[in-house]
């Protein structure tokens, strides 16, 4: 029933068990549409690192509702202005990247939701008939509904962690790991499940908590997402539509030749 996806989120997450999520970068809404079909939880759109754009991310949006399940919605870095948009496009969530501050944080949650807690004005175009309310129910319950996401992905960003989480309108965190690997090692290497990581993934997972609030992570494939669910993260993407076709073109072409599957498992690991 798509009249009620954009709640979804938030019940799954109430719940208490950790939401495995979807990752499409390919603008197109027949790849959305069909993770979708599977068995996940969600479905992320990625506009910054993805091909997505806002046209195909909106037709995304409700090619997800089609098949049932919320979709959230990456944006580029910076564009917070966006989040009203995807939001009023049936988005159950954003998340932005590269929130490094406290007032990064406030702009972001200023544009994703209503009056008190920020200033986004009104427009739901798609997101009235899909959270199945009337209008007066959805203005009251727009800002619970449709989550506000902040990428944690530096130095400044874990220095700044706890006054990230204290924002009323952020609802949660989503760490990027490569990119916080690279910060993390001063531009060193990329190590997405080093130590240095995993520690502060640690740190990330228990402020989250003290603040009443969750932690989400990017995974690489369906072990790494449960190994993270384990150290307590709510929001756990698995893989990406890219390195999924690549996995499974590179075993039927091994299992053709009779030879080992070659290359990486995945595909090239990103993000």
């Amino acid at each position: 029933m798509t009249e009620t996806v954009v709640g979804k989120l938030i019940e799954t997450l109430a719940g208490g068990a950790p939401v495995f999520s979807a990752w499409v970068g390919m603008n197109e809404p027949a790849v959305a549409e069909a993770l979708a079909r599977e068995a996940f939880d969600a479905v992320i759109l990625d506009m910054q690192h993805g091909a997505l754009d806002f046209a195909g991310a909106c037709q995304s949006i409700l090619a997800v509702a089609l098949a049932g399940l919320p979709a959230i919605v990456r944006t580029p870095v910076g564009e917070f202005a966006t989040a009203s948009r995807l939001i009023d496009a049936g988005a159950a969530g954003v998340i932005a990247p590269m929130i490094n501050s406290r007032a990064d944080a406030e702009a972001f949650a200023a544009f994703a939701k209503f009056p008190p807690l920020g200033e986004r004005s009104w427009g739901p175009r798609a997101a009235l008939p899909l959270s199945g309310l009337d209008t007066q129910a959805y203005l009251a319950g727009a800002n619970r509904l449709t989550q506000a996401i902040a990428m944690i992905e530096t130095r400044e960003a874990l220095a700044a962690l706890d006054d990230i989480l204290a924002v009323d309108g952020v609802d949660g965190v989503f760490i990027g790991p490569a990119d916080l690997s690279i910060a993390l090692s001063d531009g060193a290497k990329w190590d997405p499940r080093g130590a240095a990581v995993i520690e502060a993934a640690g740190h990330v997972v228990a402020r989250a908590r003290a603040h009443g609030k969750y932690a989400g992570m990017f995974c690489y494939d369906g072990a790494d997402a449960h190994a993270m669910a384990a150290l307590g993260f709510r929001l756990c993407s698995i893989g990406s539509d890219g390195a999924m076709l690549r996995a499974a073109a590179r075993g039927e072409l091994a299992a053709a030749r009779g030879t080992p599957a070659g290359g990486p498992a995945g595909g090239p690991k990103t993000y």
